[in-house]
């Protein structure tokens, strides 16, 4: 799985439009070959820092998804920034969840017990 993470410092005066932008994108670029989630957010303590968050089952999914009118559409947000995109790719080759967490506070109270 990769996981993209961007990030970016909107103009005060522009949030509404990458607001807009970014609601364009989830809707089309969620429906990709290989898109398993593509998010926004808006940092709740400084709210012109909009953070987008993708998973996509694979490099090829995600290598398609950024030579597409989507993607461009994002980098052409660059005139609506007070600084440039910072995108960062994370390749994940193992997930836990819940379970995982689970097991391990029982071993933390099994642990406090002994």
């Amino acid at each position: 799985m990769i996981i993209v993470r961007t990030t970016m410092n909107v103009l005060p005066e522009k949030q509404m439009e990458v607001m807009q932008t970014l609601l364009s994108l989830i809707e089309t670029a969620g429906k990709e070959k290989g898109c398993l989630r593509f998010d926004a957010f808006c940092d709740i303590s400084v709210k012109t820092v909009f953070s987008l968050i993708e998973e996509w089952k694979t490099r090829e999914d995600l290598d398609r998804h950024m030579r597409s009118q989507r993607f461009s559409v994002l980098l052409g947000t660059k005139s609506l920034l007070a600084k440039p995109l910072e995108i960062k790719i994370h390749t994940v080759s193992h997930s836990e969840g819940a379970k995982a967490v689970s097991a391990i506070r029982v071993q933390e109270t099994s642990k406090r017990n002994c």
